[in-house]
């Protein structure tokens, strides 16, 4: 398996500027970081929240870092980490452990810290365990239009 055919379709929709990037088999966003040669802040992971209600929400932070779930929390809805059946029924086109961090293209609704935001270019999970897509930060927000920006990490 190479990309996800959601996102395929979604950057080649969108005329997104991205390279495809291949490592060798990785288990981690952190671990593809390395695996790939490219600084782990510049590597967006994500992680799946859900409110055991049927919504779902993407936070996206660098793969050096960890989520911090009361920054999550000042919301109305109590976020708690999706379990993997859900993963597994959300991204049906992508790896166990691979999911790319653009909720958008899936109907998710997205959290990003600025710490990418920063950053002039970023690599994320391609769908699979060893590729990355790596694009422009300007061209991450095309398909990201409705991401929020907010602190996520410790």
């Amino acid at each position: 398996m190479h990309m996800a055919q959601t996102l395929e379709r979604s950057l080649q929709r969108a005329h997104c500027q991205f390279e495809l990037v291949e490592h060798t088999h990785s288990a981690t966003s952190l671990e593809s970081a390395r695996k790939a040669g490219i600084p782990a802040a510049r590597m967006a992971k994500s992680v799946i929240l859900d409110d055991r209600r049927g919504h779902y929400l993407m936070a996206v932070l660098p793969a050096d870092r960890q989520l911090d779930l009361s920054k999550v929390r000042k919301g109305p809805r109590r976020w708690q980490l999706s379990g993997e059946q859900s993963l597994a029924r959300l991204f049906k086109d992508c790896e166990h452990g691979a999911v790319p961090a653009l909720g958008e293209v899936y109907g998710i609704d997205m959290l990003i810290d600025p710490l990418l935001v920063r950053q002039q270019d970023i690599y994320l999970e391609a769908g699979d365990h060893e590729s990355l897509v790596h694009m422009p930060i300007d061209e991450f927000f095309k398909l990201a239009p409705n991401a929020k920006v907010c602190e996520l990490c410790h």
